[in-house]
């Protein structure tokens, strides 16, 4: 890993060469996103079916062959090993408790002149989920898209996740049975995008698509928006560390293994003042390298873009931290809601010694689908709040339109919009 020091000179230029990401938008790949959406407005489901074949080597004579069917699920879920199916209802029950504090209700209120306003809290007709699939597997975020969907009030879910070569996974269709997720379809990458956003003749167009993808199902997301809402566009995974040198440096080195492991994209980040727990750390990271299953890619995600910076005090790391806004933020330190004031800007906060990152990313219960690439500037995890949307309510007595249809009329005229002035001012006693 590299290391950096807040006193440097050149500190700024070299964290932003270091953190740097822009995603480049491949002209090659976003053109053959645009010429499947295309195909799959189209020609509907015989597009998908044609390049579920050629993507996925999938074949089927209709898009119904590739719906899972509920009985299908209940048979996955009752297949996988009982604690594994423990765990997967245990993580959907806290998921589901922390989702249900984000609940908003509608609200009313009446004005000194009897005038109705508030708001009218809806939840979305219908949700499309992507799921990667493939070699991996992502129960989890099966239940983290799907549960604050439902917690929501979905009317309904519909998933997508690809089975290259036919081959399904059991703890994601059992996640899907979990979550309650009405429909499952085994299609995948762009043209799945496409048949949520737009229809077929077998799949539901969807009001908006949440879910991680590869490279060509980002793309398509940022296409599709507009037609549809979506969650957001994710870069590589981030992890940013702050440590007062008390925390056990191997645990440490873990949990910047975490999101390393996720390939040689992410990024793994150490702030602490202490030169000397740096050298630890360090040392567990070299010891405990080796024995890792995925050491090929954390070896080189921390090679290219993981730094362990020191800093002049833990303030300081938070400045950096704020700076950054990273995905997931741990506060390693004795006393975190000491320093949790002063951060401005993270996807995810972890705090103290024991909150390891990956807890989140599986049972804590906070949502794990995170703003990534800075976005926490503006951006906040995935919630209940996604699958809903407000409605202004406006109900004007005929003593409150007196007033307000002036104030209106006066206000359209220095516009120069003269019907509206007059739509205001035809409802006034004359």
């Amino acid at each position: 890993m590299q290391r950096l020091d807040t006193g440097e000179a050149n500190f700024a230029r070299r964290l932003e060469q270091l953190t740097a990401w822009q995603e480049s938008l491949d002209r090659e790949v976003a053109e053959t996103v645009t010429a499947i959406i295309a195909d799959v407005r189209a020609r509907g489901d015989a597009a998908v079916l044609e390049l579920t074949a050629r993507f996925d080597g999938l074949q089927a004579n209709s898009v119904a062959e590739l719906e899972v069917s509920q009985e299908s699920l209940l048979a996955a879920l009752e297949r996988i090993d009982p604690a594994q199916r423990q765990a997967l209802e245990y993580a959907a029950g806290r998921i589901r408790s922390f989702h249900e504090h984000q609940t908003q209700g509608s609200w009313q209120y009446h004005d000194d002149a009897g005038n109705l306003l508030g708001q009218k809290v809806t939840p979305l007709e219908r949700a499309g989920i992507y799921v990667p699939g493939g070699k991996a597997s992502y129960p989890s975020s099966v239940l983290m898209n799907a549960v604050p969907a439902r917690v929501a009030g979905v009317e309904e879910i519909i998933m997508v996740v690809p089975a290259s070569g036919g081959v399904l996974n059991d703890l994601v269709l059992a996640a899907a049975r979990i979550a309650q997720v009405d429909r499952v379809f085994t299609i995948g990458g762009a043209q799945a995008v496409a048949a949520l956003a737009y229809g077929t003749d077998t799949v539901p167009a969807v009001d908006k698509i949440v879910g991680p993808g590869n490279i060509y199902v980002a793309t398509a997301k940022r296409q599709v928006f507009g037609r549809v809402g979506i969650d957001m566009i994710a870069g590589p995974s981030e992890i940013l560390v702050i440590c007062d040198g008390t925390t056990d440096p191997d645990w440490v080195a873990m949990d910047l293994f975490s999101q390393a492991e996720h390939d040689e994209n992410a990024q793994s980040l150490l702030l602490c003042p202490d030169p000397d727990y740096l050298d630890r750390v360090q040392a567990s990271i070299d010891r405990l390298l080796p024995g890792m299953e995925r050491a090929d890619i954390i070896r080189a995600s921390l090679a290219g873009r993981g730094a362990m910076i020191r800093t002049r005090d833990l303030d300081d790391a938070v400045a950096v931290s704020n700076h950054l806004a990273p995905e997931h933020l741990e506060l390693s330190v004795q006393d975190p809601e000491a320093l949790l004031p002063l951060v401005r800007h993270a996807g995810a906060i972890f705090m103290g010694p024991y909150t390891s990152e990956a807890l989140g990313d599986y049972c804590a219960g906070p949502n794990h689908v995170l703003p990534t690439s800075r976005s926490a500037r503006f951006s906040s995890p995935l919630g209940v709040y996604d699958f809903q949307k407000r409605s202004s309510v406006i109900k004007c007595s005929q003593q409150g339109v007196q007033e307000l249809g002036e104030v209106a009329a006066v206000l359209a005229r220095a516009e120069s919009l003269t019907a509206h002035a007059q739509s205001a001012w035809l409802r006034l006693k004359k």
